[in-house]
């Protein structure tokens, strides 16, 4: 008679965390093919790069308006609910998209709406989401976690960018659209069966404003924490307007359109796919010197832009750039977990998404401006000496290269070993 049959799921891996993985498998199928259906369904309407840019600023815009309050209130209400109710925006206003893209003659002004709903729903979504990964986690195995989630999200976006590509070529954007609305209603539905009871309700306290100055104050506590979000600010406003409003100018004129601009995008997948099956195995003592050296390769794809490479070279360069900006994600996730409590993981994820994509919506809206002014290889060059410069600075904190990995995550009111510091040291070695 045989005994009880073992799950081949790991120990870690529980119900939220397998749940909220499907979830993200299903949204980056869809969203990493519309992020590229976007910029072609302005190109076909008759739009430049000007209006490419406006329409991703339209997105962005309000992600980082309302990025501080999504925070705020994952931390006050279950998160779950939060993740499920960006969902159904983020559905609504994509399927509208689709049905005007599909109809014939979209307006700009009608595509910047509906991509800022789309924004709107993301800003509220991700501080609950990023706190309901972290609190599904625990113990010396959660950079391991963080990995493999990480490697399911990008192993979908080389899908995702790939087909996404191939069926704008083919049949056009609006069923790319179409597809990322059906794929947020899945994802949406995954989410609704997420399990809050272990996260324990809020003591009785102030009000909305007072949770947000609660969460400024574990933000500007920790110099490793505001100093990478502010190097963020600038590495995102410039790869996003690179990525965003150039490549898809670049691919047009000089690659052959969407399909090989999806290929090349989908080889950065496949690279944070790699860089996440790296970081399963490789677990740095200095978590955050060494993702942020990590950083410097991201200035690769913007100067292969310039020249520009031919996608072969190119894809080559979008995978190096996706290996090394993997190591760093989940070095940071891993930090957050271990140093952040957990009861202001939303609100403190919330300052750290608003700080690095605070500059996003002006660096898409001012990409074409800047184009026509310098010139485009002169501001992919721009773009790309900005990311070595301010990945340069941030490695002058202390705490970025001396910051440590502990198995013990810190506790609210918890007193923590400063960083560097010989206790600290001793502590870590101990713990492995």
């Amino acid at each position: 008679m045989s005994g009880p049959r073992r799950s081949r799921r790991p120990e870690w891996a529980g119900r939220n965390y397998s749940l909220l993985t499907a979830a993200a498998i299903v949204t980056n199928l869809g969203t990493h093919g519309a992020l590229i259906a976007a910029a072609f369904a302005v190109l076909e309407s008759g739009g430049d790069g000007g209006d490419v840019g406006l329409v991703a600023a339209a997105r962005t815009l309000p992600l980082v308006l309302f990025l501080l309050i999504g925070g705020a209130i994952a931390d006050r209400l279950p998160r779950h609910r939060v993740m499920v109710a960006a969902n159904v925006l983020n559905c609504v206003s994509q399927a509208a998209f689709a049905a005007l893209v599909l109809a014939g003659d979209p307006q700009l002004w009608q595509m910047m709406l509906l991509t800022a709903l789309c924004g709107t729903g993301q800003a509220f979504f991700n501080p609950a989401a990023e706190g309901m990964l972290m609190s599904s986690v625990d113990g010396e195995q959660a950079s391991r976690a963080f990995a493999l989630f990480r490697m399911a999200m990008h192993g979908a976006g080389i899908g995702g960018a790939a087909l996404g590509g191939a069926l704008i070529a083919a049949v056009g954007p609006g069923w790319v659209l179409a597809i990322d609305a059906v794929a947020f209603a899945v994802a949406g539905a995954l989410r609704a069966f997420l399990d809050v009871s272990h996260i324990p309700d809020r003591a009785p306290g102030g009000g909305l404003l007072a949770d947000l100055r609660d969460g400024w104050k574990e933000f500007v506590g920790r110099p490793w924490l505001w100093s990478i979000v502010a190097q963020f600010s600038v590495v995102v406003a410039v790869v996003g307007a690179a990525d965003s409003v150039y490549g898809p100018l670049v691919a047009e004129e000089s690659l052959g359109g969407a399909r090989p601009w999806g290929l090349a995008l989908a080889a950065f997948g496949a690279g944070t796919l790699g860089g996440a099956l790296l970081m399963m195995r490789w677990k740095p003592r200095r978590m955050l010197l060494v993702g942020t050296l990590c950083v410097f390769p991201l200035a690769l794809p913007s100067a292969a832009l310039a020249v520009p490479l031919a996608i072969g070279p190119l894809a080559v360069v979008m995978f190096l750039s996706g290996v090394a900006i993997e190591v760093f994600g989940v070095a940071w996730m891993t930090t957050l977990h271990q140093e952040i409590p957990e009861e202001k993981l939303s609100r403190v994820s919330a300052y750290d998404w608003f700080g690095s994509t605070a500059m996003l919506p002006l660096s898409t809206a001012l990409a074409g401006p800047a184009e026509g002014l310098f010139g485009r290889e002169q501001a992919l060059w721009g773009c790309a000496a900005l990311i070595v410069l301010v990945t340069a600075l941030v490695l002058l904190v202390p705490d970025v290269r001396n910051l440590t990995r502990r198995t013990r995550r810190v506790a609210e009111g918890a007193a923590v070993p400063a960083v560097g510091s010989a206790d600290a040291e001793s502590a870590v070695g101990r713990l492995g």
